[in-house]
């Protein structure tokens, strides 16, 4: 029987073998036949050859088992499955289609505008809301001057409840003279109104020149805290309706209408202000020879204009930046136009308020209230508690 001798390698010749036998690597019973039908038989004979080197190092042995099975194990997993038909469909599976479902959208479809919920309520666009709202209302600057006489509180009184009508913002600048008096300050606390209450420092030399410069305190108080709005000076002894200071906020320079008072007999009403087409100042009402020699012939309440005129010259094109003030220097019943002679320069920088300024919507009564007292004790609040009762 002849006997099969593998030659060693040289690096394992000092290794004996019993019986014959050649050093056979274990793992050749584990390898496939040769002979397998399957493509990977190929691959097989170098990796046995790479495991084979790592293995003669003795103490990698196991991590080359590892490493081997795991080869062997992803080859087989190629090979089996690396020939099949991928394309599911031509072996009969069809997968289901997703398809959204059909809208009908039609142009002519009709556009929800309101839902009910049990109450018909219909919804309303913010394009119509800010319609309603509107853009902002211009500010009034009502200036009044007054000082301690017997109506004095009915005059405030009165005024107050008006300027309590009309739709804010509107501030109430009240003047007195020397001090502000607490009487003063908590009528207009009562009336609900937005007010300032001024001290006027400068005491008049004529009773005439009292209220001259009580409004030149809240023209120079306009003027340093530069309130913007439309002035208008308010006497508290005068009779205004609300419609009037809902019209001033239409005047854009200087507005002016005519004013209904009293002849100083008291027997007639005469008419003084403006003539107008339209809203253009065409002409004035006078009744008085004394006062033909005015410029402008307008009460002291029948006017109104643009407070940037006392602190923004530049924006009206005034040529002169003197600060605008009446004068105490003129004579009684010429204030007015020497003032508004500063504002403007002719009738073309003036707008008539009301079209063809026909509507009376103040009065100016000239009473004479200096030697009229309260009776002592009497008040005048008890006493239309007693009347309402009565009634």
């Amino acid at each position: 029987m002849a006997s099969i001798r593998r030659t060693l390698s040289p690096a394992y010749h000092h290794r004996s073998y019993h019986n014959g036998a050649g050093f056979s690597s274990p793992s050749h019973k584990f390898l496939p036949n040769v002979n397998s039908r399957h493509s990977s038989s190929r691959h097989l004979p170098l990796l046995f050859t790479a495991v084979n080197l790592v293995y003669r190092k003795g103490w990698r042995r196991s991590l080359c088992w590892c490493l081997f099975f795991f080869l062997i194990g992803f080859v087989f997993g190629i090979t089996l499955f690396g020939n099949m038909d991928t394309d599911i469909r031509a072996k009969g599976f069809a997968l289901p289609e997703l398809k959204p479902p059909q809208v009908d959208l039609r142009l002519d479809d009709q556009i929800v505008t309101s839902v009910s919920l049990g109450i018909h309520t219909k919804l309303q666009e913010p394009k119509e809301v800010d319609d309603l709202i509107g853009p902002p209302l211009k500010q009034l600057i009502v200036v009044t001057p007054t000082y301690n006489r017997g109506f004095q509180a009915y005059f405030l009184n009165r005024l107050g409840q008006v300027l309590r009508l009309v739709k804010p913002p509107l501030v109430w600048i009240v003047v007195e003279e020397k001090v502000a008096s607490f009487e003063t300050a908590e009528i207009l606390r009562r009336t609900g109104v937005m007010y300032r209450h001024v001290v006027c420092t400068r005491s008049p030399s004529e009773p005439k020149d009292r209220g001259v410069h009580q409004r030149n305190a809240a023209l120079e108080h306009i003027e340093r805290h530069k309130v913007d709005g439309i002035v208008f000076f308010a006497d508290d002894d005068n009779v205004y309706t609300v419609e009037l200071f809902e019209s001033l906020r239409t005047i854009r320079r200087f507005g002016t209408w005519p004013v209904a008072m009293l002849a100083p007999s008291k027997n007639k009403a005469i008419l003084e202000g403006p003539v107008c087409n339209g809203s253009q100042v065409i002409g004035w009402h006078t009744n008085e020879k004394s006062k033909r020699l005015r410029r402008f012939h307008v009460d002291m309440s029948g006017f109104a204009f643009n407070s940037s005129i006392l602190w923004d010259p530049k924006r009206w094109g005034r040529p002169f930046s003197n600060s605008i003030r009446q004068l105490d220097t003129v004579k009684e019943g010429f204030q007015e136009t020497t003032f508004i002679e500063q504002v403007v320069e002719d009738e073309s920088q003036m707008e008539g308020i009301l079209p063809g300024c026909s509507r009376i919507m103040n009065w100016h009564l000239h009473l004479d209230t200096s030697n009229l007292i309260y009776p002592k004790g009497w008040l005048l609040e008890k006493n239309l508690e007693i009347t309402l009762a009565i009634k």
